[in-house]
């Protein structure tokens, strides 16, 4: 017989659980039951001298907990019944059992809405028999440890009906010695579990708008379609433009220290004039240089008076505008060879012409 250390056993290990209500279901269920109570040894048994009038229909109600979705724990009340027979003393024996009942619950699902149970826990039972028709009463109470399996299918949600064997041992009579019993119960439960699911959230699909020419900005802000895929492009999808710069070096000629243009020189200042009027937004700086002989005050005023020189061609010969048109004198403050051999003077005394504005072309990627 179990005593009451198996109540306390079961008690403890629940405490490190914590109760799972997913999806919105409670873990709280309640039910009840109704089966066939076998007990052992009864009229199938060969000490038996003869039976009587058994009544072995046994019922149940329980509360359970569900720890996570795969264990849980109940409390409950049962009775399995009465079962008579009479005994080689000629003596009527009708014993029955019942009492409160702990226990573990495992569950396993399975192809949707079935699943498998399992249980083992204690039951604390008072057993009775009213012997020789009442003319002598046994009882007593102890803790009978009990097994079980079942399956069950899930009607709905919350309703859920279970077909299920029990096995429980130790059912006996200590006081007097009368009784050492087992018994097999075999049932039907329906529980009601607490709750209702949470209704899935709508997925909604993501919006995925095209980018027709594949510049990096959607279609839907894109103000200007069809740019050119290797065109870098700004926050609406147009192309990125930049002002393209030309430079024109220009071999002017000039007599020994003087500023006056050779009309030799005339063919590079003629083509400027002519790229300058098909460009009409664009403007010109001339630039002077001198080579590394003489003063350099000398060589800076003499830069500056040949780089007007070149500057008055354009605007006085070739029609330019004035204000599209600028000079400077750089003296020898930028040579392209350092030095004053022949070949770094020859570089070095220059014109150049640099223009801006003459046409935006697109940044590539």
């Amino acid at each position: 017989m179990m005593n009451n250390t198996l109540k306390a056993v079961l008690l403890t290990s629940m405490l490190p659980f914590a109760a799972n209500a997913a999806d919105g279901m409670s873990p709280w269920y309640v039910g009840g039951g109704v089966g066939i109570n076998n007990y052992e040894p009864n009229c199938d048994q060969k000490t038996m001298k003869s039976c009587g009038d058994d009544d072995p229909y046994a019922w149940d109600v329980f509360a359970g907990y569900l720890l996570n979705d795969h264990f849980g724990v109940e409390l409950g009340y049962r009775d399995l019944g009465r079962a008579e027979w009479v005994d080689y003393s000629n003596k009527l024996n009708d014993v029955g059992a019942k009492g409160m009942n702990l226990g573990l619950v495992a569950f396993w699902p399975f192809a949707g809405n079935w699943s498998l149970s399992a249980e083992a826990g204690a039951f604390n039972y008072l057993i009775s028999n009213n012997k020789n028709y009442g003319s002598e009463y046994y009882s007593d109470s102890g803790v009978a440890p009990y097994v079980g399996a079942g399956i069950g299918y899930n009607i709905t949600d919350n309703l859920k009906l279970q077909a299920k064997y029990r096995r429980y041992e130790n059912l006996d009579e200590d006081k007097w010695k009368t009784l050492e019993m087992e018994s097999n119960y075999w049932g039907l439960e329906l529980s009601y579990r607490f709750g209702s699911k949470a209704k899935p959230v709508p997925v909604v699909a993501p919006i995925v708008v095209a980018d027709s020419d594949n510049d990096g900005v959607t279609d839907d802000l894109d103000q200007c379609p069809n740019t050119p895929p290797t065109h870098k492009v700004d926050a609406n999808g147009c192309t990125i433009y930049q002002e393209a710069e030309d430079e024109f070096d220009i071999e002017a000629k000039f007599a020994n220290n003087s500023a006056k243009v050779e009309p030799s020189s005339y063919g590079d200042i003629k083509d400027l004039a002519a790229y300058m009027s098909q460009h009409p937004n664009s403007e010109v700086m001339i630039s002077g240089h001198a080579s590394n002989t003489g003063s350099a005050a000398y060589n800076m005023d003499i830069s500056e008076r040949r780089a007007a020189a070149v500057a008055e061609i354009l605007v006085n010969e070739y029609g330019i505008a004035p204000e599209r048109v600028s000079s400077k004198g750089y003296g020898i403050t930028q040579p392209l060879i350092e030095g004053s051999s022949a070949e770094a003077n020859k570089a070095n005394r220059r014109i150049e012409a640099h223009v801006t504005g003459t046409e935006k072309v697109p940044v590539l990627k």
